[in-house]
């Protein structure tokens, strides 16, 4: 996957059937799905693949405990079964994690229990593992950490957990093996129409050159999760809002608040939510919020009274209690929710998606969803949007499509494991060359080679794109991203052809970022 060549074939064709603005999960998603059916597909985003919300959530592959409860069966039969499709189609991402409730009222076992085996009847085949109750000392061995007073016992049950970030890139690289165009760093400024009024393509501008594209479409598809709107208004710029932004944060602590293999799933928060306690990677993940935003921002910060929040809850349920000194990075994504009327809560809204079509222009945005639902909202939209291009139509055939790096048994590759077929091949760049072999920073699981990878394959233009989600660095601890930076800046400089301005231009605008990541002082 090579920027300058995805330029070129930009360059060289005349009109694409699918013009895809966006290169998160809905975006990407979207490209697979098209270009299997044989379409011609450019995808254009506007800074780094999964850089916003695709990057940013819980890591989970779920179909949604909390909407069971709120009685949504159809939304939740639908989410798992793209769970399982998705751990079928890329088995080197997506994995088995064990969830404990655990209860601190007599009732509390019972009552979810309950409302657990539903879950496993609706999975049917696509089912992660069967639920159960748990005693006392079960829930004490699931989870060493545990809260032991007033605890009863607790029940256990299976969802999915992956890598958001490193999904994403494995769908670019099987869109571009499925024959679409992809370029990154290259943002739709305008709308083209023809005669009628209709949106016939867009302006791309490349942000590294400045140099502008005009490319041609037969249908053109706003694919921005939470900057929905904002392409809208390229089109109208009266449309009316469509997204209700809410934004959710995430704490990440050290193994040892975790150590077990299992997560923790609170039922009900303060604010009527659930929240996880999740092991993930090295690390632990605590979340997450749901606060309205007025705006969706590229780079979300985590407020302290959310912060606050996560440490209260999760405190309550461990025996070492968690403070600001124990972050090592906060994070937090803007969910695209549907807006709804009547001001609803954002807990509330539906995390189902949209598909909207222009009735002037033919724009189709598609709005809302999950991780877990992407290839379904890509289907759905594909679908409406080659009948409005009057395109032939072609069965999807993304059901039964394997991911990129798609490995059954990619465990064997050790801490390469995510990266599925490619391993080997990561592994042995730093056979030839064993400066690239060791990590980049004794705190995180990177080593040279995956920065050259990076850079080779998976179009890294940037620090950010390789420190932030070709690894999640940036999210395992802010602090020794920042401290490995200089050296995977030399690098990339090496890699792309880039000078020592360049290489400490980089350094200092991660370390910026890498500022939001860390707590505000306690």
């Amino acid at each position: 996957m090579n920027r300058d060549l995805m330029l070129a074939r930009l360059e060289d064709r005349r009109t694409w059937d699918f013009l895809v603005i966006g290169g998160g999960a809905t975006g990407l998603g979207i490209a697979v799905d098209a270009a299997a059916r044989g379409y011609a597909v450019l995808l254009a985003e506007g800074d780094d693949f999964a850089k916003g919300t695709s990057s940013r959530s819980t890591k989970l592959v779920h179909g949604g405990v909390r909407y069971l409860q709120q009685g949504n069966v159809a939304l939740v039969m639908d989410a798992l079964r793209e769970r399982g499709r998705l751990r079928r189609n890329a088995p080197h991402l997506v994995h088995d994690l064990a969830f404990v409730v655990p209860s601190y009222e007599w009732w509390e076992s019972p009552f979810y229990g309950i409302g657990l085996k539903v879950y496993d009847l609706l999975a049917g085949e696509y089912g992660f593992g069967a639920s159960s109750h748990l005693s006392e000392a079960e829930v004490q061995a699931a989870i060493p950490t545990i809260e032991t007073a007033g605890l009863k016992g607790g029940t256990r049950y299976y969802d999915g957990q992956f890598d958001d970030a490193r999904l994403a890139i494995h769908l670019a690289r099987t869109a571009v093996e499925q024959g679409a165009a992809l370029v990154n760093y290259c943002p739709a400024v305008a709308l083209l129409k023809d005669a009628a009024g209709r949106a016939s393509g867009a302006v791309l501008c490349d942000r590294e050159n400045g140099r502008e594209h005009r490319v041609a479409a037969r249908v053109v598809i706003n694919a921005t999760g939470p900057f929905a709107d904002a392409v809208r208004r390229l089109d109208r710029p009266d449309a009316p809002p469509v997204i209700a932004p809410s934004q959710g944060s995430h704490l990440v602590l050290e193994r040892a608040f975790l150590p077990g293999a299992s997560a923790i799933m609170v039922p009900h928060t303060d604010d009527g939510r659930v929240m996880f306690a999740i092991p993930w990677h090295h690390c632990v993940i605590l979340g997450t919020t749901d606060v309205p935003v007025a705006s969706a921002s590229p780079e979300p910060l985590p407020t302290r009274p959310e912060i606050d929040f996560i440490l209260e809850t999760a405190n309550r349920y461990l025996t070492r209690d968690a403070g600001y000194a124990d972050i090592r990075s906060v994070f937090a994504g803007i969910r695209p929710l549907v807006k709804a009327e009547g001001g609803s809560a954002t807990a509330a809204l539906s995390r189902d998606h949209s598909v909207l079509i222009d009735p002037v222009s033919g724009l189709v945005t598609v709005a809302g969803g999950k991780w877990t639902t992407y290839r379904r909202m890509a289907e759905d939209a594909v679908d409406l949007a080659a009948t409005l291009a009057g395109l032939e139509t072609r069965p999807c055939p993304t059901r039964h499509l394997p991911i990129h790096g798609h490995d059954a048994d990619a465990g064997r590759f050790g801490p390469l494991a995510h990266y599925g077929s490619d391993a080997p091949a990561i592994a042995e760049l730093g056979r030839r060359d064993p400066a690239l072999a060791g990590p980049l920073h004794p705190g995180l699981p990177v080593s040279g080679a995956e920065v050259v990878w990076a850079c080779r394959e998976e179009m890294a233009r940037s620090l950010e794109d390789v420190l932030a989600r070709r690894s999640r660095s940036l999210l395992f601890d802010a602090r020794a991203a920042v401290a490995a930076a200089p050296a995977a800046a030399r690098l990339m400089a090496r890699e792309l052809g880039r000078d020592g301005a360049w290489e400490s231009a980089q350094v200092a605008a991660f370390t910026a970022l890498a500022a939001g990541y860390l707590p505000p002082a306690a």
